[in-house]
């Protein structure tokens, strides 16, 4: 019988992945290449349920129970027998998932889909030597995937529309907010935004206009306040949007629109200012803690969930 969900690869993704998963109800695999990976792996995920259910986003009584459907397994054929749905979440290499789809293709029925969380590569390439590409898609979800709502649900170019829609309504089973992104273009959806923001940050920094750390606390506590519950198309039909066209003829002359990365940016690089991990990037991190810049982003994205879900209930 298959009903269950196979998440392959319990890394930091997989495991939040397979936490949402035992959490909606799902008798769920986490499936790696050795016993220690799936070990750490599980010990995750049940950290992300536990993380859930003591800020309240999970009962405990569906706290207790995801716990009971998670399982792990290094066989990936056995655990195919059982899968209803598959959601890669391996290397970010294209070879190698290529591999692993090609291999996926060939043990699954025509009817079970086979995802990928992907967060740069085209799931139409991805598919390429797929013998059923119609039946694969991307499920791109947000780190931490845990407590970010958001997947991105993208169809390649031989994906169908019915098979993608049909994923878009099992992860709203999983309390996420799936998008249905209807092109296979690099950046998917979400991230093609992220990037013309970041690009125009690091101009910003670049130019003199402003610090990082005002850049920063410029969308913090300006426009992201807004975002969860008022988009920017929301806004511009909101001002009406002859105002909207006024300021960006007005504005976006000014604005960077560069087709490559900020040369302030490659020359950080280049000087091996790569940011946490080098000690220094737009932050001085040997001043600053990671760890606990993380945790207040996880408890911000934790109360903006239970908001947000509030209101709509109301």
């Amino acid at each position: 019988m298959r009903d269950y969900v196979m998440v392959l690869g319990s890394g930091m993704m997989g495991s939040g992945i397979g936490a949402m998963s035992a959490l909606a109800g799902k008798k769920t695999i986490l499936v790696d290449l050795n016993e220690e990976k799936t070990t750490q792996g599980y010990k995750r995920a049940l950290e992300c349920i536990k993380l859930r259910q003591e800020n309240g986003l999970n009962t405990k009584d569906e706290a207790d129970r995801a716990a009971g459907l998670l399982s792990t397994s290094v066989d990936l054929k056995q655990s195919a027998e059982k899968a209803f749905l598959v959601i890669e979440a391996i290397v970010e290499n294209l070879e190698v998932k290529q591999s692993v789809f090609k291999e996926l293709d060939e043990l699954l029925p025509e009817d079970v889909p086979i995802c990928s969380n992907t967060s740069g590569l085209r799931i139409t390439d991805i598919a390429a030597f797929c013998k059923h590409p119609e039946r694969t898609v991307t499920t791109h979800f947000w780190l931490p995937a845990h407590l970010i709502p958001l997947v991105e649900v993208v169809m390649g170019d031989k994906t169908d529309l019915e098979l993608a829609q049909k994923i878009v309504s099992e992860l709203k089973t999983w309390r996420k907010k799936p998008v249905l992104v209807r092109k296979d273009l690099p950046g998917q959806l979400a991230n093609r935004i992220f990037q013309a923001i970041i690009r125009e940050a690091v101009s910003i920094v670049a130019s003199g206009l402003a610090s990082a750390e005002d850049v920063d606390m410029a969308i913090s506590c300006g426009m992201a306040m807004r975002f969860p519950e008022w988009g920017p198309l929301k806004h511009l039909d909101a001002i009406g949007l002859n105002l909207g066209l006024s300021v960006q003829d007005t504005v976006l002359p000014d604005i960077c629109a560069d087709k490559t990365a900020n040369e302030y940016l490659r020359n950080l690089v280049q000087q091996g200012d790569l940011g946490v991990t080098s000690g220094k990037g737009f932050y001085d991190w040997t001043t600053r803690n990671i760890e606990k810049d993380i945790e207040k982003r996880d408890k911000f994205i934790i109360e903006a969930v239970k908001i947000t879900d509030r209101i709509e209930r109301e």
